[in-house]
């Protein structure tokens, strides 16, 4: 089976990590703050971590 040229951009479950925002929730569930914010943190680390993956890699190539 071969892969197509667009597979290799699907979002997949880190894209939709971040773009679950506009998901409509349930009004009456009570927002937790700790949770709001564990998750903002998350998205930190992770455009942290690419963006050295991406710094790492054009130093290895130039």
């Amino acid at each position: 089976m071969a892969n197509k040229f667009g597979d290799y951009f699907k979002l997949g479950e880190v894209g939709n990590y971040f773009f679950r925002v506009f998901k409509k929730t349930d009004p009456d569930q009570k927002g937790n703050f700790n949770l709001r914010m564990m998750h903002g943190i998350n998205k930190i680390s992770i455009l942290l971590f690419l963006f050295a993956l991406i710094v790492m890699l054009i130093r290895h190539v130039f």
